[in-house]
């Protein structure tokens, strides 16, 4: 592992991470502040403010955490940081 890898692993590595956040941040915060606007529209009968406040972020915080662990491994793989087993 030299110092090339390790410096790709953090640039990758740091990406992600403020992807990760911003996607956080957008669920956890905007879609919240416009519910009440959203709640227009319905899904499955229940308005979609209340629906995304109230199940939909949780959904897409359990789907992040997933996709997050992927992509780490995959950038850990890639620059030879991969843990074996």
């Amino acid at each position: 592992m030299n110092d090339a890898n390790r410096i790709t692993r953090w640039k990758r590595t740091k990406r992600l991470m403020i992807i990760t956040l911003i996607v956080w941040a957008f669920f956890s915060f905007v879609v919240h502040w416009f519910a009440s606007g959203l709640n227009a529209m319905s899904f499955m009968g229940f308005p979609l403010g209340f629906y995304m406040a109230a199940q939909g972020s949780e959904i897409v915080f359990v789907v992040l955490l997933f996709v997050f662990a992927r992509m780490q491994n995959k950038i850990d793989r890639e620059t030879g940081f991969a843990e074996e087993g």
